[in-house]
């Protein structure tokens, strides 16, 4: 039996903060996010996954869900949103 290197797979949490950290200043929306996980695939399918993960990285203190610019409530808000990272002012 051979054994091999495997790395565990990112979780989509880790995924997201990996891509908001390349760019910390940044705030990206949830497609942005998306395609820069699955730039050839079919990204679509991750846009309520990823949602559902910012909510819980955003309760956790992680992120921050913006809203029209401003930081939203991430168990009250609606439309189009960024995410970011918190801000270390």
């Amino acid at each position: 039996m051979t054994t091999q290197d495997s790395q565990p797979t990112p979780s989509l949490e880790e995924n997201i903060l990996k891509i908001l950290t390349r760019d910390s200043a940044k705030t990206l929306s949830a497609p942005e996010v998306a395609q820069a996980i699955a730039p050839e695939a079919d990204w679509h399918s991750l846009l309520m996954p990823i949602r559902r993960a910012a909510v819980a990285l955003a309760q956790a203190g992680r992120l921050v869900i913006y809203r029209k610019g401003k930081p939203a409530d991430p168990l009250d808000f609606r439309g189009v949103y960024r995410l970011g990272l918190p801000r270390q002012d």
